[in-house]
């Protein structure tokens, strides 16, 4: 009984590795995605063999230190550069921008104009919102929540992406504004639902608004640990892919800009914040 308990546990916990493993590769792909750019506008070539054989002999020096066989660590590099190669030829991975939207999100706009910096600096950050929204009857926010919600996802063709996750109980938490939800798509809509979510993922209104307007990459969100996913792991990178493949251009209009100028609004504001208070560099 105790062996077999203990076989469980050990099984849990290789799962827990096998999920980092995996979204520790969604971020070194996107990665591969910007140096394959980048090195398209410089001109240069896609492939770089002293790079590649640098890649090889770092990860056999970190395999010995760790008591690994160098020949695995080998095999791996090979599969991930080849991974990454394929990454890099994809036509989605290339635009007519030197760097991707992710590249420009941060800093750029309240750098480039003192006067809005300046302005922005004064917003407060959401924490500070929240004894106000304390105050707003739940049923008002949740009523709220499904209004910006459901319309973004009712269009047939994501509703047929979304299928694969009907029924289940999706949470998120909004942790500086101390707003939680739990939310399950079913056949005739969304809804929200009361008890516990079976994955949830949870950061600031910022980051989460960055992440919905896509204005930042998830997989970086995840890998720099500014949304975090807890509960049922498989189901929540289920969720991520799907929202992957979510078609962007198919949601309302308005919805979009809307949702793209609040997150740029908010995303400048925690910068002008953060820089006039001395939190950052």
């Amino acid at each position: 009984m105790l062996s077999r308990m203990a076989l469980d546990g050990t099984r849990a916990a290789i799962d827990r590795v096998d999920d980092a493993m995996i979204i520790l590769l969604g971020g070194r792909q996107r990665l591969a995605g910007l140096a394959g750019r980048l090195k398209r506008h410089a001109g240069m070539a896609q492939t770089d063999p002293l790079r590649e054989q640098q890649v090889h002999q770092r990860a056999c020096r970190l395999a010995r230190r760790s008591g690994i066989p160098p020949a695995s660590a080998e095999r791996l590099m090979r599969l991930l550069i080849a991974e990454a190669h394929r990454w890099q030829a994809r036509p989605s991975t290339f635009t007519s921008e030197p760097f991707p939207p992710m590249a420009t999100t941060g800093t750029s706009s309240s750098r480039g104009d003192s006067s809005t910096s300046s302005l922005l600096r004064w917003l407060p950050p959401p924490r500070r919102l929240r004894p106000w929204l304390s105050r707003v009857p739940r049923s008002m926010r949740e009523r709220l929540l499904l209004r910006l919600l459901a319309p973004a996802l009712a269009t047939p063709q994501v509703r047929r992406i979304l299928d694969s996750i009907n029924g289940r109980r999706l949470g998120i938490d909004v942790r500086d504004l101390d707003l939680r939800w739990v939310l399950v798509m079913e056949a005739d809509g969304l809804r929200l639902a009361d008890g516990v979510a079976e994955a949830t993922v949870s950061g600031s209104a910022t980051d989460l608004l960055l992440l919905a307007s896509r204005l930042e990459d998830a997989d970086t969100l995840f890998f720099q640990r500014r949304l975090m996913l807890t509960g049922d792991t498989e189901l929540g990178l289920t969720v991520r892919n799907l929202l992957d493949r979510l078609p962007w251009e198919s949601f309302p209009l308005g919805s979009r800009i809307l949702l793209q100028r609040g997150a740029r609004v908010a995303r400048d504001a925690r910068h002008a914040y953060r820089v006039h208070h001395g939190e950052v560099a």
